[in-house]
């Protein structure tokens, strides 16, 4: 069934291009997440913990649309988004795009627990333009809710079988990076997503997650991706200065059953910048830096990303040493540019990194 598009104030529509606005990455094309690779990694078969799985979403407090393709607007999702809680869908039985003319935004003294799912038939888009989806525990225009936003164990937000497409951050001085989605506090997790085409600004040592970007994590607890695909196929990777999927500081990740290819980390310069560069264009598909943190990755692919600087597949950089890598029942090919390989190319990280590899094909990266 060909998608439905539901498009808000100017936005591109599927398949087409827009010109960005001033500061941000010119005429970034849009595409239609119809038709586009599946979520996750179908030969992943790493066992799932309780707390990573699928929220249960049949009793939910927030229900976007009435059965048409008409009431899905994006007032009514950026609504519900800030009242929290669970949110579903009623868009009728197609596919559905829906175009935010800005970020939905959670607030932190609505509901604590967020699970927006998407029921595998809608997709959030930004249009080429914007950021899709953002939380910020220390944001005060999102309301201060604890003296010590940086850890504390709410809002815990989900978005599960949903697609992410055509975000655009790059315009966001303040808190840059995560072209679909921006995160600092509380938990956060996606289940059976997909990121197709999303975009961060290209340049800058530190900024990066051409999809997703995340901070301060409570107690240091993972960010739990599961069953995800991030780009999959050709045209459909996402991009950043670092990170061309996802990038954080300071931030543990376990990355379950999921697939991360066709993604660009595309600044140059390194971290910190190299004289005479704006910095950035490590870690391809994904960015791992701060101190005490640790990165799983579990029946996942990661294949065809690329890079400028260092780490083809993984940037994963400790700064006072104490983080680790786990990989198991995993492929690591085909990653493309980069440096810096001390003990597995496409990996970038001290040598004295511990990093443990079992039952895992990691090669062909250059």
């Amino acid at each position: 069934m060909a998608a439905i598009l539901i498009l808000i104030s100017g936005c591109g529509s599927g398949g087409g291009g827009t010109e960005a606005p001033s500061g941000q990455t010119s005429h970034f094309p849009i595409v239609n997440p119809e038709g586009g690779p599946p979520a996750g990694n179908s030969a992943g078969t790493a066992s799932i913990p309780a707390e990573a799985d699928l929220e249960d979403v049949t009793s939910p407090d927030q229900i976007v649309g009435n059965g048409t393709p008409e009431s899905c607007s994006a007032e009514a999702f950026i609504d519900a988004v800030a009242l929290g809680g669970t949110i579903v869908f009623d868009c009728g039985p197609d596919p559905i795009m829906i175009t935010l003319p800005g970020p939905a935004k959670v607030f932190n003294d609505a509901d604590p627990d967020i699970v927006i799912d998407g029921g595998g038939l809608v997709s959030l888009s930004g249009g080429g333009l914007n950021r899709i989806l953002y939380m910020n525990t220390c944001d005060q225009d999102q309301v201060w809710t604890t003296p010590h936003c940086q850890n504390q164990d709410h809002p815990r937000l989900t978005v599960q079988n949903i697609t992410f497409a055509n975000g655009n951050s790059t315009a966001e001085t303040e808190y840059d990076g995560g072209g679909a989605i921006w995160v600092r506090g509380g938990r956060f997790k996606a289940v059976s997503c997909r990121f197709f085409n999303n975009v961060c600004a290209d340049e800058g040592p530190d900024v990066g997650g051409g999809a997703i970007r995340v901070f301060s994590q409570y107690e240091g607890l993972p960010v739990f991706v599961v069953n995800s695909t991030f780009g999959g196929a050709e045209g459909y990777g996402n991009l950043g200065s670092n990170g061309g999927a996802i990038s954080s500081i300071g931030v543990s990740w376990t990355i379950i059953n999921s697939l991360f290819s066709h993604n660009s980390a595309v600044g140059y310069g390194a971290n910190p910048a190299q004289s005479g560069t704006p910095g950035g264009g490590s870690g391809g598909a994904i960015y791992n830096d701060g101190n005490t943190m640790t990165l799983t990755v579990l029946g996942s692919r990661i294949q065809y990303n690329d890079v400028n600087e260092l780490g083809s597949a993984i940037f994963f950089v400790s700064n006072d040493h104490t983080g680790d890598i786990i990989i198991d029942d995993s492929t690591i090919t085909n990653n493309i540019g980069g440096s810096w390989y001390p003990a597995y190319d496409g990996i970038s990280m001290h040598s004295d990194t511990p990093i443990a590899v079992t039952d895992s094909i990691i090669e062909n990266n250059s």
